[in-house]
């Protein structure tokens, strides 16, 4: 299952974009108003539920200075990565998108398939408040 999110702009550079989404506990500041628990587990790992879904931990698996982030599920039950695409712009105008890539049976992917679309949608719309 893949699904990205819109491409947004923000007003600040690629660089600060990027250690931005590089220091995990930032992405408390972009979860959904909805978010039931946050918890940062060490300097690559986070934990989060939203209201009425099962507790995520994520990982960060791998960083490439300024243009990506990807960020996998630390659970074999649910195997999927979040990518996290930052270009520039200018100089303090960047565009980031996310990407989700799961593994997931059909029937499983049929029921997540909208809220994790909406999520990533949030992720994205939030990326103004790093």
């Amino acid at each position: 299952m893949n699904l990205e999110s819109t491409k947004v702009v923000v007003e600040k550079s690629d660089e600060y974009i990027f250690n931005a989404l590089t220091d995990v506990k930032n992405f408390e500041k972009l979860m959904p108003e909805n978010i039931a628990k946050f918890e940062v587990i060490d300097e690559n790992c986070f934990e989060f539920g939203l209201k009425g879904m099962p507790e995520i931990k994520l990982l960060k698996k791998e960083a490439i200075p300024n243009s990506k982030i990807i960020l996998g599920a630390a659970s074999s039950k649910l195997p999927f990565n979040l990518t996290g695409n930052i270009v520039a712009l200018d100089a303090n105008k960047t565009e980031v998108q996310l990407f989700f890539d799961g593994d997931f049976n059909p029937m499983m992917a049929m029921m997540i398939k909208g809220p994790i679309g909406k999520f990533i949608e949030t992720l994205v719309q939030n990326m103004h408040k790093l």
